[in-house]
């Protein structure tokens, strides 16, 4: 493997704004979809997060490609369902983009705490950024099965060692944080400008 399992999101956040500084649609759904084989590699630990992941990807593509030019600009399509009244729906891209941003923010913290905390068994790791991120939007349901599916997280040394290829891990990893980061506060902001950014999981 050519440098590390996140070279392609690496390279494909440097595509993420346009000009003027708006996030693009297919290029920030591109990099959340080159997160999916970093999280094959969790094994069934991550199966929920990454069919959760894949869903509201797919969600938000299908709406971008019904009509590539008015949704080039990710926030378009919430637009168009907060002035329609359908942004609170399970189903809406609204629902989707929200909760990709969520299950991305506990990737991010998850790839730091696994940085930041060496000393940190994968499942110390996947619980601390559980708790930072998801949890409080999750109801009991969701988290119990969030709890169950850590247990089954990879040996730490191990995972690291399947991800690095041939690059150096920690520096990727820190990098994509740091990039990545901007870009879903961005997301919350925008969400919560139209009053969408606290939906919880029923």
């Amino acid at each position: 493997m050519e440098g590390t399992v996140f070279t392609p999101s690496l390279e494909g956040m440097k595509h993420v704004k346009s000009g003027s500084g708006v996030i693009l649609t297919k290029p920030f759904l591109e990099v959340c979809k080159h997160i999916l084989p970093v999280l094959e590699k969790f094994g069934s630990a991550m199966s929920i997060v990454k069919s959760d992941i894949g869903g509201n990807i797919t969600r938000l593509e299908t709406k971008y490609a019904s009509d590539p030019s008015k949704f080039e600009e990710l926030h378009s399509m919430v637009k168009e369902e907060v002035s329609a009244k359908t942004a609170k729906s399970s189903s809406s891209c609204t629902n989707g983009l929200l909760w990709l941003t969520r299950a991305m923010d506990f990737l991010v913290a998850l790839f730091h705490n696994l940085v930041k905390h060496p000393e940190w068994q994968m499942s110390q790791a996947c619980s601390d950024a559980y708790a930072k991120t998801l949890k409080k939007w999750h109801g009991w349901l969701a988290s119990s099965s969030f709890s169950v599916a850590i247990k089954l997280a990879p040996e730490r040394k191990k995972f690291m060692e399947i991800i690095s290829g041939s690059g150096d891990i920690n520096a990727d990893i820190e990098k994509f944080c740091a990039t990545f980061s901007p870009l879903l506060a961005e997301n919350h902001k925008f969400l919560a400008s139209v009053g969408m950014d606290d939906l919880k999981a029923s």
